[in-house]
């Protein structure tokens, strides 16, 4: 019998149709967790592989936002695991940190083989859905990790890393990021030669992190759609990681997909403000805020508590996206296990239906949540297969 509530009509979709998220950084959770782990022992840092075989997925972890009884009950299809590694390293401190990555995400596959199945192409990941299993798929986040290598971007590639984003929080040597002061105006021409090579490769060009002129250079260059993995609406919330309209419209002429991320600071304008205040706090003390550690130190002693964000500030993002991209340019990147907490409504991947279910309640049609869900994402991974 089908579900009359709008969360159990969401997972009556979702158990036919896959929910794809495109970034979690459940991976780089794990390595920090087996990091903790081994405080006050002789032992070095963790390579990566240690968290996926110290912290148990199958029951409830509190301490993240992710682990396979919540993604079970979120109806939680595809993921593109991000194997991130932070802007302080470097060279080739970055690479061999982002191939821990890429290792420790095939060992969780190895190591759970009921519940993830590793995939490279659209139709892997299909058939993994099928199975009754979660798809994994690799998205390298951050462009600092190839070390300005286009052998180490093909080996990434070999290795079934599907997307790269082109920066993080800093710019790299090839093109500006968001959040750091612009040095190239957008893509060098090595940095065009960055995304010539992804499309000719197969690797989906990422622009979540990247300034507004290296989304527009990449656009131009770009041979195929692109992603932008987990990013809002600019027009919404004015945060510099988030989408311009002039971008979103950009997305129908390249057949890209805008996943609508769920980061309190980029969907609340409120939590933005609050953000700004916490990031001149910061600076007045000598710390950087795009630290990502050093800001989560900070937070945790800073008196200033943050203001409430709801799923329904998420929904206004989603419907903006639509509005101004086209229901086919939209998809949800949760961005889970990334930032330390989430909006009310959508504290932890179970809660994916609460979202489609407040969509459909709103007169969503169920082909346009199929849609946003996960088949546009799909379409742009098959669209950049081979």
């Amino acid at each position: 019998m089908a579900s009359t509530t709008p969360r159990g009509r969401a997972e009556d979709l979702l158990a036919r149709v896959p929910l794809v998220d495109g970034h979690n950084d459940l991976p780089w959770a794990l390595r920090e967790l087996a990091d903790k782990s081994q405080i006050g022992e002789k032992s070095t840092p963790s390579t990566g592989s240690s968290g996926a075989r110290q912290v148990d997925l199958r029951v409830l972890q509190p301490a993240l936002q992710t682990d396979f009884l919540r993604s079970r009950q979120g109806r939680l299809g595809m993921q593109f695991w991000s194997v991130w590694v932070p802007c302080s390293l470097a060279g080739d401190a970055a690479v061999t940190a982002v191939l821990e990555q890429v290792e420790l995400v095939r060992e969780l596959c190895e190591r759970y083989p009921d519940v993830l199945g590793f995939a490279t192409t659209a139709d892997e990941a299909a058939e993994v859905f099928r199975s009754g299993r979660t798809a994994s798929l690799l998205g390298a986040e951050g462009g600092h990790s190839i070390n300005s290598s286009l052998g180490v971007l093909r080996s990434l590639r070999r290795l079934g890393v599907r997307y790269m984003t082109l920066t993080h929080n800093e710019n790299t040597p090839w093109a500006d990021s968001a959040t750091d002061t612009p040095e190239h105006g957008g893509l060098t021409p090595f940095g065009v030669e960055v995304v010539r090579e992804m499309n000719r490769v197969g690797m989906i060009v990422d622009l979540s992190h990247v300034a507004e002129t290296t989304m527009n250079d990449a656009l131009d260059a770009s041979g195929r759609p692109v992603l932008f993995t987990h990013s809002s609406c600019r027009a919404v919330t004015a945060h510099p990681r988030n989408v311009p309209d002039a971008v979103l419209e950009r997305l129908a002429g390249n057949g890209g997909v805008c996943m609508v991320t769920f980061v309190p600071a980029f969907v609340s304008p409120a939590h933005r403000e609050w953000d700004e205040r916490m990031k001149e706090a910061m600076a007045a003390v000598g710390l950087r805020h795009n630290d990502l550690e050093a800001r989560e130190r900070f937070q945790r002693t800073w008196d200033v508590p943050p203001p409430a964000v709801t799923l329904d500030d998420v929904v206004a993002h989603v419907e903006h996206a639509r509005e101004v991209a086209g229901i086919d340019h939209i998809g949800l990147g949760g961005d889970y296990d990334g930032v330390p907490s989430q909006p009310e409504g959508l504290e932890d991947v179970s809660t994916y239906p609460n979202l489609v279910g407040a969509l459909l309640e709103r007169g969503w049609s169920e082909d346009d949540c199929t849609k946003l869900a996960g088949a546009n994402a799909l379409r742009v991974l098959r669209d950049n297969d081979g």
